[in-house]
């Protein structure tokens, strides 16, 4: 009895305990759950976070574009420009006659070095002869009523002092004299005309020069263009042993180019040598059309090695009046407002500055105004680039040698 009550009253004592851990248990098992899940969505979330948050940090970073900067170049105080130029000689003039006729004879063709007043052609003229045999038939004429006149006038004169012939006929004898005198006056005025005209039968060289063209032959019908026809060139005559060379010089140099500057002309048919010539005159005017100025270089050519008409590079010295630099074309941005390059001032941000250039070297540029040496200049700009913008300075490798590295 003892130990069957004693076992009883132990069993509900334990399934008391029992009931009282259960809740326990649920409590610590739900904790357990949560952190498991929360961990799980921790593990998952926070890298997307992370990487998310690196994405973002590296795309603004991107979108600040990398450049490369180049100094500016002091320019040489004085400076060689190249021109392009028209050689010319010194004088130049067609040949045309100075009466009508038929071409009776030519002495000289082209490439014939004459002398002045050397006869070049001859023409028929037999209209002016026949003109000047009349004219000096009507001379003759004129001359021997002159000659009678004369006698009747002096006649009557004598007759008057006796009363012989009454004063209007004296009068009348003198005044026909007077006239016969301003006829003959006439006539051989018209016979030098003619004489004139019929000395142009004959075609001499004005200077002593070349011969670069003829034009006519012989049997050629010739028009002197008084009767309003075309009046046609005979010969073109060149005087080679000086040379005129018309270069446009840019406006920028203008002020420079004065007379008594050094030029030389380079001809590709003569490679490798140059010819010597002086800036002698300028036109003092920009051309609106092109803002170039006209100078003329003179060329001695005393063997006739350089031809009229050739075309040539002129390479003036100019010497530099102001100080300008030099940058690479690949500097430049061509806006609707004007070209213009970007500096960045600060290192950091960029600079649309505008610049006037000089001359064009090809692979770079001359700029005479906007920029200093000190200036850091942006080589390849982006063309959507505008002032203010946020940039990075690319630093350069290790494997690039120092600009001083260079210079040694």
């Amino acid at each position: 009895m003892t130990v069957e009550q004693e076992s009883d009253i132990e069993r509900p004592v334990r399934a008391e305990k029992g009931a009282s851990d259960r809740p326990s248990r649920r409590w610590l098992y739900a904790v357990l759950a949560f952190v498991l899940v929360a961990g799980v969505v921790i593990s998952g979330i926070l890298p997307r976070i992370q990487a998310r948050n690196t994405v973002a940090k590296e795309t603004k970073e991107m979108a600040i574009p990398t450049i490369v900067v180049v100094h500016p170049k002091p320019a040489a105080p004085s400076k060689e420009i190249i021109l392009p130029a028209n050689v010319q000689a010194y004088i130049d003039s067609p040949i045309y006659a100075r009466t009508n006729g038929y071409l009776k004879k030519w002495y000289a063709d082209i490439g014939a070095r004459v002398t002045a007043g050397q006869l070049l052609a001859e023409i028929e003229t037999p209209e002016v002869d026949q003109q000047l045999r009349q004219a000096r038939a009507d001379l003759n004429t004129s001359e021997a009523n002159l000659s009678l006149a004369k006698i009747t006038a002096d006649r009557y004169a004598g007759l008057l002092k006796t009363d012989s012939v009454s004063k209007q006929d004296t009068d009348n004898a003198e005044a026909n004299y007077a006239a016969q005198k301003a006829t003959v006056r006439a006539m051989e005025a018209n016979v030098n005309r003619l004489e004139q005209l019929q000395s142009f039968e004959k075609i001499y060289a004005p200077f002593t020069g070349v011969i670069t063209a003829r034009r006519t032959d012989i049997g050629a019908l010739i028009d002197s263009g008084s009767s309003g026809g075309p009046q046609n060139e005979l010969f073109h005559i060149v005087q080679p042993d000086r040379l005129r060379v018309y270069v446009n010089v840019p406006q920028v140099y203008s002020q420079a180019a004065k007379p008594g500057l050094s030029a030389d002309l380079v001809l590709a048919e003569f490679p490798g040598r140059k010819f010597e010539g002086k800036l002698v005159r300028t036109a003092d005017a920009i051309d609106q059309n092109t803002r170039t100025l006209l100078v003329e270089i003179s060329v001695n050519n005393p063997t006739g090695t350089l031809f009229s008409g050739a075309y040539a590079e002129v390479h003036l010295k100019i010497p530099g009046a102001t100080s300008s630099f030099t940058l690479p074309v690949t500097t430049l941005l061509f806006r609707s407002e004007g070209l213009r390059v970007v500096t960045v001032p600060d290192g950091q941000h960029a600079q649309l500055v505008p610049i006037t250039v000089g001359r064009d070297y090809g692979s770079e540029i001359e700029v005479v105004a906007g920029v200093t040496g000190d200036d850091s200049v942006i080589a390849n700009p982006p063309d959507s680039i505008v002032s203010g913008e946020e940039v990075r300075i690319a630093q350069p490798s290790s494997s690039t040698p120092s600009s001083g590295g260079a210079k040694q």
